[in-house]
């Protein structure tokens, strides 16, 4: 039998979402918001960001990565060219662009990212007093899959190696913190210092925030002191760290150069392979989180 209008007030006839509800619903889903960030410069925070979010446009997953950082390395790594950044983050954080019209795409079907400038470094002065400074990210962020488009799934903030109030920003707009962490000696040292800026942000404007995890990189085995950074993260920070590694690799140092994510560059290389892993434990911790 086939269901018409008239079946409506039938009880054994089973109503479906109609096709314009069912995409309504889609469209008023917000975004996972990671921030990649560690106030430490040279741990992997962009080329984790980059190469974070192509593994998860490669399983199939809408990113946006918003380059937050002023000297623009994970617009510059993803073959963004500066001249083409016709609307960046310093106008969206300023007021001066929607960001939406600050996306562009990138080469890598499912990746599109809102480029930086240099602009960004002057911020903190122009904006410093604005009672919402704090508030920036999260009030571009808010209308992002409600204005047609790209309905992206998840969020990377790629951060600039300092806690500014662009981190700041960034915190206060994520749902969680997603910590690359360097496998040398000052590690934890840095770690510890960015555990009570999350917190501090947790209490004053993000009680919501978590950390999603902590990635390792960087990890050379033929090092002793590699293995006993690992060892000692993994007591301090226990399940938060995730179990893929990501390993030092020419190829993932060579790839920025060529304005591509290692995963276009080479896609065999170790590095990459850890990035897809990576990206799949994440989605693996994510259903974990939306079931709990």
């Amino acid at each position: 039998m086939t269901a018409t209008i008239d079946d409506a007030s039938d009880p054994t006839v089973i109503a479906f979402p109609s096709p314009q509800g069912m995409r309504a619903a889609l469209e008023a889903r917000a975004p996972r918001v990671l921030a990649v960030a560690n106030q430490k410069g040279g741990v992997g925070k962009t080329t984790t960001a980059i190469n974070l979010g192509t593994a998860l446009a490669a399983i199939g997953e809408d990113v946006l990565i918003v380059d937050l950082d002023p000297q623009g390395n994970a617009s510059t790594g993803l073959g963004i060219d500066r001249r083409s950044r016709n609307h960046s983050t310093y106008d969206v954080l300023t007021g001066e662009a929607a960001l939406r019209d600050s996306i562009v795409p990138t080469a890598v079907p499912r990746l599109h990212l809102a480029p930086s400038t240099l602009d960004l470094s002057g911020l903190e002065l122009e904006i410093g007093q604005a009672r919402d400074r704090a508030f920036r990210l999260r009030s571009a962020l808010a209308p992002l899959n409600t204005t047609g488009g790209t309905q992206f799934s998840y969020v990377l903030v790629d951060c600039p190696p300092s806690l500014n109030l662009l981190t700041v920003n960034a915190m206060a707009a994520a749902n969680a913190i997603l910590v690359p962490l360097q496998c040398e000696f000052f590690a934890l040292e840095g770690l510890s210092q960015l555990l009570k800026t999350v917190e501090s942000v947790r209490e004053q404007l993000n009680p919501g925030l978590t950390i999603h995890g902590v990635v390792l990189t960087m990890f050379d085995a033929r090092n002793n002191l590699s293995g006993q950074v690992v060892a000692d993260v993994r007591e301090f920070m226990g399940a938060k760290v995730y179990d893929t590694i990501i390993p030092r690799n020419v190829r993932v140092s060579e790839a920025p150069s060529y304005g591509k994510p290692v995963l276009v560059y080479d896609l065999k290389c170790s590095g990459s392979e850890a990035y897809l892993r990576l990206a799949t434990e994440i989605i693996q911790r994510e259903k974990k989180l939306s079931v709990g």
